[in-house]
């Protein structure tokens, strides 16, 4: 999705776009599926209550 139809001119900036959006996924990105939080948040969530 982040990358469909777009041209970078570098690996440096192919590479940047990867973690960039990588971080986005994990911390950003909030799911309906994980009660409205991040993957991060929910799996914190989940450490602290065991």
């Amino acid at each position: 999705e982040c990358f469909y139809l777009r041209e970078f001119r570098s690996v440096s900036a192919l590479r940047k776009a990867v973690e960039d959006y990588i971080h986005y996924y994990n911390n950003e990105r909030i799911s309906l599926k994980l009660k409205g939080l991040s993957p991060v948040e929910y799996r914190t969530q989940a450490l602290r209550a065991a």
